[in-house]
């Protein structure tokens, strides 16, 4: 009878003076081995990945795949490696670049498959990792050969448009494409991951539904997939356009209203985050006195992107509170509490850049954009956001001062 491949074991020559050690076959393997529970956290990884990574196992054991990836690499993750390998149950020849203990990228390419018991739950995933560095770096060099050519042409069209348009006009651009480089580097990372790969997502859980030519069970799993690629694409391209507004100099557009009561802008964006997260308790104290002039709208955004923050990095067996007081001078100040490790001193000034997430928490998800639009919708308004980092507690509070309101 001829097994079926899931039934293939391995099997072991021996010449009667040597036998292969398989624990040191998987430690000292020529790839990087590493498997992932349910949850998403590294359960096991190989000593070859480690030395890759110059990190020991108890550094990576723990973590989430997406916490040994640089920033492009996380958006890949998450919206890419994770929808496609449910939908799937495995991935090849994934192009990624995992970050060494100083920092150095290694670029790899990456296998995973899932492993499920007779009842089609998911016991663990397990994932193979190739060092890449020559492969990448001759699709860089052919890339940065192409790019030569283009930029050498392009700067030869520059000295005669130069010629006819004048020398000081080509010098303030230079010095404007200088000035905005950094921000287009985040822009291509984002582009060139984050919003074409929800799109394959949707793509192959369409092609998948146009397969089965029938509702399956399947079916309503690839839907509520397809429906969150979307939804992450919607929320993340709002995100890339407030970044836009805020560092290309024409900042957040406010649309000021004086008549209108807060307390019911907060309590929808309450439900909101309730309906998203059931399980999750959040109590809630208001004092206010009158109304003030904000707009309503971009305090709903930065009071979602505080309480979602809170939600994602507190503790989940604890509540949130959120504490809102307007005086009758008309100073406001919103805060939003959660139960949690404090945050290192040294990570708090880090908290409101744009693309950072850090370390301070291991189940960080999106862009890392969150944080810094709330701040920035706060400076619009006039206010700020402060950090309160206790032992057991973490507070985030908005303060506008009257004379701003």
């Amino acid at each position: 009878m001829r097994l079926k491949k899931s039934h293939w074991r391995c099997a072991i020559l021996s010449d009667g003076e040597h036998v292969e050690d398989l624990e040191d076959l998987f430690e000292n393997a020529p790839c990087g081995y590493l498997s992932m529970w349910p949850d998403g956290r590294i359960a096991k990884v190989n000593a070859t990945l480690c030395t890759w990574l110059d990190k020991s196992p108890e550094v990576i054991v723990g973590k989430r795949l997406r916490e040994l990836l640089n920033v492009a690499g996380s958006i890949f993750y998450e919206t890419h490696f994770a929808p496609m390998l449910r939908m799937q149950g495995f991935f090849h020849e994934v192009a990624l670049d995992m970050v060494r203990a100083d920092g150095a990228l290694v670029p790899v390419l990456a296998n995973a498959a899932e492993r499920r018991d007779p009842s089609g739950n998911l016991l663990f995933t397990r994932l193979t990792v190739f060092k890449a560095t020559e492969r990448r770096q001759y699709e860089r060099d052919l890339v940065e050969a192409r790019a030569a050519e283009r930029e050498a042409r392009r700067q030869l069209e520059n000295m005669v448009s130069s010629l006819q348009a004048g020398m000081a006009e080509q010098v303030a651009m230079v010095m404007e494409e200088k000035r905005n480089s950094e921000l287009k580097e985040q822009f291509v990372a984002v582009l060139g991951h984050d919003l074409r790969n929800p799109l394959a997502a949707i793509d192959a859980g369409a092609s998948k539904i146009l397969r089965d030519q029938a509702w399956t069970d399947s079916t309503p799993v690839i839907l509520r997939l397809m429906k969150n690629s979307v939804s992450r694409m919607s929320a993340l391209i709002d995100n890339v356009l407030d970044l836009a507004r805020s560092r290309l100099g024409g900042g957040i557009v406010l649309n000021l209203d004086d008549a209108r009561p807060l307390q019911p802008t907060l309590e929808l964006v309450i439900a909101e985050i309730q309906a998203a997260h059931p399980g999750k308790t959040i109590s809630t104290s208001f004092e206010i006195a009158r109304t003030i002039r904000l707009d309503h709208d971009r305090i709903a955004q930065m009071f979602s992107n505080l309480l979602g923050n809170a939600v994602t990095h507190g503790a989940q067996d604890k509540e949130i509170r959120v504490d809102c007081a307007v005086d009758d001078a008309g100073n406001l100040a919103l805060s939003v509490v959660n139960a949690g490790d404090p945050i290192p001193q040294e990570m708090v000034p880090l908290l409101f850049q744009p693309f950072h997430r850090g370390q301070v928490r291991s189940n960080a998800h999106g862009l890392g954009l969150g944080l810094y639009i709330a701040s920035e919708i706060a400076q619009a308004h006039g206010g700020r956001i402060d950090v309160e980092s206790e032992q057991n507690e973490i507070r985030f509070i908005f303060r506008l001062p009257a004379q701003q309101s």
